[in-house]
């Protein structure tokens, strides 16, 4: 026969309340409470069990808390409602209490569709139990209803062995449009899980659109090359790397990519001298490439306009004022400004006019200075005098106010390195500092002879701007692709964190400008950092000099604070979180916590989340390949889950070493394994010596 409503929930009751606060609710278990496996719920369900659910009655339905400990301890053996005992003696007996941990209310919704009880949970608690109130058991259905609850789950990622295997799914706008932090030791299952979350979300998206191509954009950074071959089922995915192969191909960063940062950092330019030229150069190199036919008369204007921009920061300095050497210094500078001051044929009645008269001031003024004892100092009537000159000469030649500093240095425009390296030359001798920047010459003169990074970033001339967007970010409606796996495993050490910067940037900046060019509207777009605690990396911010790491962790700190609103979500996956910087993590609104050892690493982790569920993060050091804690943003509660499975071949190439296979001469299936080395190849491809087959190959492909 079936129970009444209130018969069937007394006997899901299994103890009461025994002390409340706002963080803990301790509870008295019941002597006829299960102490094994509870056969009242539906389906035999182990109880009590660390992590698992009960439910408290409340006002708006069910209060939902989650067990943290449970305990025995010794007290009077309790007195049994109804019954009386006579002549037994009290001994102590030992009675069962639990913790738990309040997690949010569990309210009835009415019947569904299929005539069953539905239920629906909500974050956050707003009336809490009394000291006696009864503690139940959830049924199957209420526990479904718990890990199952919220809008918009679209993608299943796993199943919660809590909760007897409701599915656990996530709605994507939360889960990348908050940030996501992948974090576990090695091994522990991180990189399939960022695979999987990567193929369910188009899975998904594809049966929403019957089958169709969806018009996602997932961008991976993948330093050690483990996702080359991950994604190759799947339709058009962009695999790009160093070294090209079969479904590979030629990664291309081209040096017009890097900005004044990224070239300041590279180059160790110090902020007083190499900088200030440095990025006048930057200035001058992407202006003069748009000229297609650069006459002298062009040539002269970009001169008197950078004539116009060092005098000014001369004069606002003070220096011809200053006290010595300044003075001189800045009269050798106008002897140099007068060597460039010479007439052309092709110039007009006009324009050779005011060369003219700049020259004779100029001569004036060293004239003046000449002799044995000469006073250098200037006055700012003279230095007003030739400006006003040089900005007269500037506007003649067709120059206007508004082009006296035109071209941003940090717009990307095409320029070559032997063009970029002249105009740091021609502009150190313009500002006189020829001597100070020879450094700085000397490294970007490494940069252009390195053969390694030739490939990367110095053959990519044909390359437009366009191109590269459509090729790594997506083509329209993502016609080309949805995923772009960048391999970075062979991009020299020096310059690795710089492309890795670089291509987050762009990213970054052309979603920017997509919205401002749609009105508003983005083009949501993921960026997967693998290795995140490399890249991402804690920096000092009080140096002056930031190194090439400290410029890659600040573009993604840069991301994680405003990429949200630009439609670009971030997915870090590390083992270790206490390296990563805590700008980045702290702006993460999910994590997926795979197992973690490390008692630092533990412990940052326990400062991301609330107190009252650090007993869930307990189970960290302990748990299973394949198992994580999700948490925060994209899950309404804190939820065990099991990962779904991904078939081996689209898997990460992240497996351990095979040492007892090799070992033995066969692996656990008893195929031979054998592994041949010729270490003269291996030299030989690291030595990039060519080797007869290479040049043989060459000569066909020519």
């Amino acid at each position: 026969m079936s129970l009444s409503p209130l018969a069937y929930a007394d006997s899901l009751r299994i103890g009461t309340v025994d002390f409340v606060s706002p963080d803990e609710i301790k509870v008295l278990l019941d002597i006829e409470a299960p102490d094994g496996v509870a056969l009242n719920t539906g389906t035999p369900r182990p109880f009590p069990r660390i992590n698992g659910y009960v439910l408290i009655p409340s006002d708006d339905g069910h209060l939902v808390a989650q067990v943290e400990w449970i305990t025995i301890e010794r007290s009077q053996y309790p007195k049994r409602k109804g019954m009386q005992d006579f002549g037994l003696v009290d001994l102590p007996y030992p009675l069962r209490k639990m913790s738990l941990n309040p997690l949010g209310v569990l309210g009835y919704q009415g019947k569904n569709m299929m005539g069953k009880d539905a239920y629906r949970f909500r974050r956050g608690v707003e009336s809490y139990p009394t000291v006696g109130d009864a503690v139940q058991l959830p049924t199957q259905n209420q526990l479904r209803a718990i890990v199952e609850s919220g809008d918009n789950r679209h993608v299943q990622i796993g199943t919660s062995p809590l909760a007897a295997n409701a599915e656990v799914r996530i709605d994507p706008d939360r889960l990348f449009g908050r940030h996501l932090a992948v974090l576990g030791n090695t091994g522990s299952g991180k990189s399939c899980s960022v695979a999987g979350l990567i193929r369910w979300s188009m899975d998904e998206a594809r049966k929403a659109r019957d089958g169709a191509d969806p018009n996602a954009r997932f961008i991976v950074l993948d330093p050690n090359g483990e996702y080359a071959n991950t994604f190759r089922d799947l339709s058009k995915v962009r695999v790009f790397a160093v070294e090209p192969g079969v479904g590979v191909e030629q990664l291309q960063i081209p040096l017009w990519f890097w900005n004044s940062a990224e070239w300041g950092a590279f180059t160790q330019a110090s902020a007083k001298t190499q900088r200030p030229t440095l990025i006048q150069a930057l200035r001058s190199v992407r202006e003069g490439v748009f000229a297609a036919a650069v006459t002298p008369s062009h040539e002269m204007r970009r001169y008197l306009r950078t004539l116009v921009s060092i005098l000014q920061l001369e004069r606002n300095s003070g220096s011809p004022w200053a006290k010595f050497p300044h003075p001189k210094n800045f009269l050798e500078k106008l002897k140099k400004w007068q060597e460039g001051l010479s007439d052309q044929d092709t110039f007009t009645g006009d324009e050779k006019l005011v060369l003219d008269s700049i020259r004779n001031n100029l001569t004036a003024l060293i004239n003046a200075r000449g002799g044995q004892y000469p006073t250098y100092e200037f006055t700012r009537g003279e230095i007003d005098e030739l400006l006003s000159l040089i900005q007269i000469a500037h506007s003649t030649f067709g120059g206007s106010d508004t082009d006296i500093l035109p071209i941003d240095a940090d717009v990307p425009r095409p320029f070559s390195g032997d063009q970029f390296l002249r105009n740091v030359e021609a502009t150190a001798e313009q500002l006189g500092v020829s001597e100070y920047v020879e450094t700085m010459q000397m490294r970007i003169r490494t940069l252009l002879s390195d053969s390694r990074m030739k490939i990367v970033s110095g053959a990519a001339q044909d390359l437009t701007l366009d191109d590269w967007l459509r090729n790594y970010i997506g083509d329209n409606q993502a016609s080309n692709g949805s995923v772009t796996v960048i391999d970075l495993s062979l991009v020299p050490a020096e310059v690795v964190h710089i492309i890795t910067a670089v291509i987050a940037r762009m990213t970054l900046e052309a979603l920017q400008r997509f919205r401002k060019l749609n009105h508003g509207k983005t083009l949501p777009t993921v960026l997967v950092m693998e290795e995140a605690h490399t890249f991402i990396k804690r920096y000092h911010d009080d140096a002056e000099n930031q190194n090439s790491a400290a410029i890659c962790c600040q573009v993604f700190e840069k991301i994680a604070r405003e990429g949200r609103k630009f439609g670009l979500g971030l997915v870090l996956s590390s083992q270790r979180p206490s390296e990563l910087s805590p700008t980045v993590l702290s702006q993460c609104n999910s994590y997926l916590l795979h197992r973690i050892s490390n008692d630092r690493d533990q412990e940052l982790v326990h400062k991301l989340v609330p107190d009252n569920l650090r007993g869930l993060l307990r189970d960290l050091p302990s748990l299973p390949s394949r198992h994580a804690i999700l948490l925060g943003w994209a899950s309404e509660l804190p939820v065990l889950v099991q990962m779904n499975a991904l078939p081996e071949h689209h898997r990460p190439k992240s497996d351990d070493p095979d040492f007892w296979a090799v070992w033995s001469g066969q692996d656990s299936s008893g195929q031979t394994a054998e592994r041949q080395v010729d270490w003269k190849a291996i030299a030989d491809d690291w030595q990039q010596i060519a080797t007869p087959a290479d040049e043989q190959d060459s000569d066909d492909f020519f």
